[in-house]
């Protein structure tokens, strides 16, 4: 008898607070200060957005990371917490902070600024069979963020694949801009991979979407690619896929659009459904996000997303 999965995903990564400013009047010069007319103190990270969006959609979420023991952390443990995911598996390290990135919000950009703390920390050892063997999928981000973790990434997947699991993995920025991940060793285990189109072109060095997709297609299973308001383009194995971006008029903040975007993706994908279906719902999802400030704000319960979509996007999930 095939044993019943405690959870649709289990998500391993890194977890942060934001603090984000906004309105703010102009770049940082040395030696000078400027103002700004807002700011928020929210739950940061590209994994725990992911989580906690992936879980107010309908999917059954559980975290592994690594945190401090400070009052970021209890933050961190409530947000979670209450948009549904489990955070058992999250270690509370004493020997670190938790880690936080200072977001400066300018439209559709941003500079951001990490202290990662706690990040650091997380490594293969950490991540038990048991762990993995609680859920159908295993979802990984920003991996430069994680240098205890990212040497052993690739033995990461291939154990995740061998216990039976499907997996999804999203890149993101390499603020050292080195991109040592061998994706020809580590795309083969994975199911789903997720960069946006300026991480694909660094790791590829190719000009265009195309090109870059091309050029890792004998290694690879689905390419999904991320690329703001130009839209998404996905290799499903056997063709190349564009979807058009849902375009918000009520545009918020872009922080955490791509994490929605993959929170959308994968809620379909771990409920087996069709390829296309699952991408236009991360673009609807990575739109919704752009309504609300932070990358969470906008996902509050399925009926609220439900409304928004209908309402913003005249599209009835």
């Amino acid at each position: 008898m095939k044993e019943k999965k405690n959870f649709d995903v289990l998500v391993v990564g890194e977890l942060n607070i934001d603090l984000i400013l906004n309105g703010i009047e102009g770049f940082p010069q040395m030696g000078k200060e400027i103002l700004a007319d807002e700011m928020t103190v929210t739950l940061g990270s590209s994994s725990a957005i992911f989580a906690n969006n992936l879980s107010r959609l309908g999917a059954t979420v559980t975290y592994l990371g690594k945190v401090g023991n400070d009052q970021f952390a209890k933050q961190i443990f409530s947000t979670l917490w209450d948009s549904g995911v489990d955070t058992s598996k999250i270690i509370t390290s004493p020997d670190f902070q938790t880690g936080l990135t200072v977001a400066m919000n300018y439209e559709n950009d941003r500079a951001m600024v990490t202290y990662p703390g706690a990040m650091n920390d997380l490594r293969i050892e950490d991540i038990s069979d048991a762990a993995l063997l609680s859920a159908s999928h295993m979802h990984v981000s920003s991996i430069f963020l994680q240098p205890g973790l990212k040497p052993d990434i690739i033995t990461l997947f291939k154990r995740a694949k061998e216990l039976g699991l499907t997996t999804s993995f999203d890149p993101q920025w390499d603020p050292h801009e080195k991109w040592d991940v061998e994706l020809k060793e580590l795309l083969p285990w994975v199911d789903v991979f997720l960069p946006n189109a300026s991480e694909l072109g660094q790791f590829t060095k190719c000009d265009s979407i195309e090109e870059g997709i091309a050029s890792i297609r004998p290694f690879c299973k689905v390419v999904v690619v991320k690329n703001g308001v130009k839209g998404a383009s996905m290799w499903d194995g056997s063709s190349l896929v564009s979807q058009e971006a849902f375009l918000n008029k009520s545009l918020v903040d872009a922080i955490g659009a791509g994490d929605s975007f993959n929170s959308g993706f994968i809620s379909k994908y771990s409920a087996k459904k069709a390829l296309p279906e699952c991408l236009e719902f991360a673009a609807l999802t990575g739109a919704i996000s752009t309504t609300g400030a932070g990358g969470t704000s906008a996902f509050q319960s399925p009926e609220q997303i439900s409304r928004l979509a209908l309402d913003l996007f005249n599209f009835k999930i």
